[in-house]
């Protein structure tokens, strides 16, 4: 049987979590709380200035907290924080500014055919569109603006988009902290795998180069 290749995926990987270690052993010679403040503003910003990678800094943070260099319940929360944070700002700046005045801006985040067509939306659905907020790649920021332009009530809207990101963000979260506390099991598997890919690729080229010769025959023939 075929050793891996010495450039694997495992191997990639273990020398990446390596390097992670290392940046992150300069990074917390400042201390945690910095870290909780750096994932709060990018929880933030994410809905205040897209496209901005909030979900690889969220999975990021349950990776870290896997590690044991952060709590991952005051992550999930200061995340939680800076999300809502925004979405509420957004709600609110469309409640005072005004249909008209973003129709009249027409600004690429919040055009105006996004405008009419999520108001439609609301009129229909606007409690589902909410409660799936955190998932909708794209207009995130749009809906929270347009759901105070249209007036939606307030506590409804803040109350159903906090439970969207609370959602969203234990699985994103959590997925990159049982990724890491599972890691050396996955490891496992993958070494697994590669020995058991080679003899499969090696005997599926055979089985292909003889079809194609006997193809190539019965063709001549």
């Amino acid at each position: 049987m075929p050793p891996p290749l010495p450039h694997s995926f495992t191997r990639i990987m273990e020398q990446s979590l390596q390097l992670i270690n290392e940046i992150l052993d300069r990074i917390f010679a400042y201390g945690p709380f910095w870290i909780y403040a750096a994932l709060f503003l990018a929880a933030f910003i994410e809905n205040i200035f897209p496209p901005f990678p909030g979900d690889l800094v969220t999975l990021s943070a349950g990776a870290i907290a896997a590690s044991g260099r952060l709590n991952v319940w005051i992550a999930y929360f200061v995340i939680n924080l800076g999300g809502i944070l925004s979405v509420v700002l957004l709600y609110y700046l469309g409640k005072n500014l005004g249909r008209e005045y973003f129709i009249r801006k027409n600004m690429k985040l919040i055009s105006r055919e996004d405008i009419y067509h999520l108001e439609k939306w609301f009129k229909r659905r606007g409690d589902l569109l909410l409660i799936f907020n955190r998932f909708i790649v794209g207009v995130r920021a749009a809906i929270a603006v347009i759901s105070g332009l249209s007036a939606y009530n307030q506590y409804r809207t803040i109350l159903l988009m906090s439970i969207s990101f609370l959602l969203f963000n234990v699985l994103v979260l959590f997925s990159g902290y049982l990724f890491v506390s599972n890691f050396e099991t996955i490891i496992e598997y993958f070494h697994i795998y590669e020995n058991l890919a080679w003899p499969i690729i090696i005997i599926a080229v055979i089985l292909f180069i003889v079809y194609k010769i006997r193809s190539r025959k019965n063709y001549g023939a």
